[in-house]
């Protein structure tokens, strides 16, 4: 797992783009190949990017790794720019599904007459428009793995889509060739329902990975298109981002993201940083401090000479960061990589076999090969390919009527095996609204309350606003002022009645409060703390009783953090930036703990990425909200250990599913190998298989309670 952010253009670091990698065996064949090639230390492949970072020598160029995948069957080019938006990876797999489901559906209701005993010129009838519907299908849902199958073919090599396509294509041909001699044996419903079944778990993991992909293009949007730079006489000039370089200067009015890092050379403002910090607060900037891309300028215009542009920013380190950290991580998908290697020539060996035995044995070269294909057919895969993603479905639609959404099915499994969760504090642990000490402004004289409110409304600050609106509900009436002024943060000041006034931050405070100053009366300190979430304790507690050990880490300041820290009894990490809580989740990772990450801010992005598994509340930042695993939309906690113990419920499943998909071959190849199974048979054997790998995963629609 990576823990510093990838550079594409570093001495000896190249990250590569290989768009056709799409399954785990693709990822072992890539990481293999890369890493034959003399120079090369380390490759690691990224399936939901559909990228490879490859480690090597200074020596060794971007020439030589893309011939060497080229090679392999894959083509690549190194990438130099930012990561770019996803296009759908499910989206083109749709048609094909479509058109193979409607096929298999029409074909097998024609074949309902030719099986109730048609004969002569209405079963030919029937039979031939089985094949004008049949053969064009099975050209066009069968052209994902067609491609594929010829691409390592061509090159020498095999993979998955070898043995089915040659499955598909025997089966079709063997059934037009009944068609035209009056054989009366088609078997082109076998052949679509094959497809069928193959593109629809092809079409559930695609879904997934689609949105696994979502967190990053969701945090590039936070990035500002451009800026407007300052040059000599002063003219203003509007730059695309990818156009700023350090040393210019931009002018950043109020409102507008920042599309660079840099120093602010002239004014001062308040700026949402959450993005890097988590900082619930607005935080005051003035001349010579750093302001960071993607951040929101809230108050005042300032000028910023730019210090670090494109892909040296600080957003496009969190996108690599989450990026990076966004390997599919299920040791189901390793299974699957050394399966995917002994498949192809296995069931090729077995099904080349079969057909020589009964050479052997005398049979026809027809009836040979109709055994051969029975074999290839029976031996599909698809129980094995729908035993997670099933599983993943269901439960994931029990979550979502529980109010929790699984954005990323392979969560499931790294859920289950969790026993230490990392909360952030802010909108995860709290609501993320820090509101005044309700017995605090109770006791607030009228006057003062009506001073308070009026000073309070001035301004956009967050605790202001959260003020203003508590004393207006307890009926309370603004006063008059006079010559009011807001300093960013610094607080709201003002006259009345002669006396100055001001709500304003406090010089020092245990944690989050307002001070209120009337001259000639004592200040006035106005705690304001984050509420809970309702059950956080009843949560907590049963995370415990699960084996899972809960602490706080959290970009919010120490005061504020150890509040919350001290109501929940949780050990407790402040001020953390997103490296400092991606290094904490790869140092726990690093010694063998399995990490639930539960955060909502945009800093979060990273760690909710590099942690084995990660939660977001729904009212989270859109970057926690896509960086994140499964999302809860309930303001109570207890989302967290019911997701935990769904999850758990869902791996016994898998494993019961792997197990029936396991016997079914056992039992089903050898009376195939012994030609007692015809071509359709066996597709009708394999979709049992399936339909009862289904059955069993729809166990799971009660998982969430």
């Amino acid at each position: 797992m990576a823990t510093r952010p990838i550079l594409p253009e570093a001495t000896g670091q190249t990250m590569l783009v290989v768009p056709g990698m799409h399954c785990a065996g693709c990822m072992g064949k890539v990481e293999q190949a890369l890493g034959e090639l003399p120079g090369v230390t380390g490759a690691r492949a990224n399936l939901t990017a559909r990228s490879v970072t490859v480690t090597h020598a200074s020596s060794l160029d971007d020439h030589a790794l893309v011939l060497a995948l080229e090679a392999a069957g894959f083509e690549a080019k190194p990438r130099r720019e930012l990561p770019e938006r996803h296009l759908s990876a499910a989206r083109p797999l749709l048609a094909p599904l479509a058109v193979a489901g409607f096929a298999a559906m029409n074909v097998m209701l024609l074949s309902v007459s030719v099986w109730s005993g048609a004969e002569g010129s209405t079963r030919s009838m029937f039979e031939w428009i089985s094949t004008l519907i049949a053969i064009p299908a099975v050209i066009y849902a069968g052209r994902p793995f067609f491609a594929s199958a010829w691409k390592a073919v061509r090159r020498g090599t095999t993979n998955m889509d070898v043995p089915i396509s040659i499955g598909v294509i025997l089966a079709t041909g063997l059934s037009f060739y009944e068609v035209i001699a009056g054989g009366g044996h088609a078997w082109f419903d076998g052949a679509l329902m094959l497809l069928t079944f193959l593109l629809a778990g092809r079409v559930l993991d695609a879904m997934m990975r689609d949105r696994a992909r979502a967190g990053v293009d969701a945090l590039l949007g936070q990035a500002a298109r451009g800026a407007t730079v300052l040059r000599e006489g002063g003219k203003l000039e509007w730059l695309d981002a990818a156009a700023l370089s350090p040393g210019m200067t931009m002018r950043v009015p109020a409102g507008e993201r920042l599309a660079a890092d840099g120093t602010i050379v002239t004014g001062a403002s308040r700026f949402d940083q959450s993005l890097l910090t988590g900082e619930s607060a607005p935080v005051p900037a003035q001349q010579g401090d750093t302001v960071l891309a993607g951040t929101l300028n809230l108050d005042a215009p300032v000028d910023v000479r730019v210090s670090h542009a494109g892909q040296d920013t600080a957003l496009a380190e969190i996108a690599r960061l989450m990026e990076a950290s966004t390997q599919d991580r299920s040791k189901y998908v390793r299974i699957a990589d050394r399966a995917a290697r002994l498949y192809a020539p296995v069931v090729h060996t077995l099904a080349a076999a079969t057909v020589i035995g009964w050479l052997l044995a005398g049979a026809s070269l027809y009836k040979a090969l109709v055994i051969g294909v029975a074999v290839l057919i029976i031996t599909c895969p698809c129980a094995l390919g729908l035993a997670v993603p099933v599983a993943q479905v269901v439960a994931s639609g029990a979550l979502m009527r529980a109010g929790i959404m699984v954005k990323d099915g392979s969560a499931l499994e790294r859920l289950a095996a969790t026993d230490r969760a990392l909360f952030d504090k802010t909108g995860t642990l709290t609501m993320g609204e820090a509101l005044p000490d309700p017995a605090v402004l109770d006791a607030l004289p009228a006057d003062a309350a009506e001073i308070a409110l009026a000073l309070a409304s001035h301004s956009k600050h967050p605790l202001s606003r959260a003020l203003a609106r508590e004393l207006a509900a307890r009926g309370h009436k603004a006063a008059t002022l006079t010559d009011v002024r807001e300093e960013a943060g610094f607080g709201v000041f003002a006259v009345h009645d002669g006396a100055r006034v001001a709500v304003r931050r406090p010089e020092s405070a245990a944690g989050t409060a307002v001070a209120l100053d009337i001259s000639g009366r004592p200040t006035q300190l106005i705690p304001c703390a984050d509420r809970l979430r309702p059950d956080t304790a009843a949560a907590l507690e049963r995370l415990r009783a699960m084996g899972v050990t809960s602490s706080i880490i959290s970009g919010d300041n120490v005061g504020a953090v150890r509040d919350v820290a001290r109501a929940t009894g949780l050990t407790a990490q402040a001020a953390a930036t997103p490296l400092d809580k991606q290094q904490v989740i790869t140092s726990l990772r690093h010694n063998g703990a399995h990490v639930l990450m539960v955060g909502d801010g945009l800093n979060d992005g990273p760690a909710l990425a590099t942690a084995s598994v990660s939660m977001a509340p729904g009212a989270a930042s859109e970057v926690g909200l896509q960086a994140s695993d499964l999302v809860f939309m309930q303001d109570t906690l207890l989302s967290v250990p019911r997701a935990v113990g769904a999850a758990r419920s869902t791996m016994r499943i898998v494993k019961q599913n792997f197990a029936l998909a396991i016997a079914y071959n056992l039992i089903a190849v050898p009376l195939a190998i012994a030609g007692l199974v015809t071509p359709l048979i066996a597709a009708a054997a394999m979709s049992l298989s399936s339909l009862i790998v289904v059955g069993n995963s729809l166990r799971l629609v009660r998982a969430a309670k």
